[in-house]
């Protein structure tokens, strides 16, 4: 081999590139372009995911304010009276809106997804039907809500001092906690909670088009989420349903075994939880916010 030739492989010169190496170059240049482009459109998706999210926060936080301000004296501890019918319902939508639309968020955010990725392949999925989901989810908790108030209202006209400040109904509060301790550790408790821990498996099975779809979706998850957490929100109505310190800590509960990576753990951790605050009850109220009266 000659002092003027350097060796790149086998017939191959420095003065000469390889038509196959020069086309990969070439190809190489040419696909880069449309990766970024594809990367910048998955980016601008991203933000509207985190606008979407951003809202419901935003809707969270200023439940809570709204919350806050309406039950502010109304705190009677365990067992309060709920109110009269229109403002309990008004207070419970705000209610679950703080309660619930932080752990909702990634069902909210898959099924917007969904839509999207419609609207932009050409087929139909009109504007407007995430809040119409958002809406049919509220609704099937506002009825769970209209039930307990109910059963509520029923159970103190026929048995009168069952919801009293006497130990009677501080045991009953603390059953009723209990009773939300073992709901965790049963089977409908897992396959409810894993209906909510699952947003793109729950709406490619269900999925319903149009905004009366939209709303039925809604009311559909909501409906789970309502086996779900069903036992959770009685053991508030134990605690005291106009107390912001045990919806926060409800709400917690809520989102930790939604959110949570690992639902075992987050499970009976929950589980764990309330037996302690059922213990509490029954033999030290004095401990517990609210029981000492």
């Amino acid at each position: 081999m000659s002092g003027g030739q350097q060796a790149w492989g086998p017939g191959v010169t420095a003065g000469h590139v390889p038509r196959r190496r020069l086309n990969a170059g070439v190809a190489g240049r040419a696909s880069a372009r449309p990766a970024s482009f594809a990367v910048a459109r998955r980016y601008r998706l991203d933000l509207r995911e985190a606008g979407l999210v951003a809202v419901l926060l935003a809707l969270a936080a200023v439940s809570w304010v709204v919350t806050a301000v309406q039950m502010s004296g109304m705190d009677m501890g365990r067992w309060t009276d709920p109110g009269p019918l229109g403002f309990f319902v008004t207070t419970w939508v705000v209610m679950l809106a703080a309660m619930m639309f932080p752990s909702v968020a990634p069902m909210v955010v898959a099924y917007a997804r969904i839509g999207r990725h419609r609207r932009e392949t050409g087929r139909y999925a009109p504007t407007g039907s995430t809040a119409l989901f958002v809406a049919g989810y509220l609704v099937a908790w506002t009825v769970f809500g209209l039930a307990a108030y109910a059963i509520y209202g029923v159970l103190a006209m026929l048995v009168p001092g069952l919801f009293s400040s006497d130990p009677g109904g501080r045991y009953l509060a603390a059953g009723v906690i209990l009773a939300a301790a073992v709901y965790q550790l049963t089977p409908a408790k897992n396959v409810a909670l894993m209906k909510c821990r699952t947003p793109l498996d729950f709406i490619l099975h269900r999925m319903r088009h149009g905004y009366f779809g939209a709303l039925r979706m809604g009311v559909e998850h909501g409906t789970w989420c309502v086996a779900c957490c069903w036992a959770l929100m009685i053991g508030l109505f134990a605690l005291g349903v106009m107390s912001i310190g045990w919806m926060a800590l409800v709400g917690a509960f809520i989102a930790l075994e939604k959110m949570l990576p690992w639902k075992r753990l987050a499970n009976r951790t929950v589980a764990i939880a309330l037996a302690l605050i059922a213990l509490g009850i029954a033999v030290a109220p004095g401990m517990v916010p609210g029981f000492g009266m």
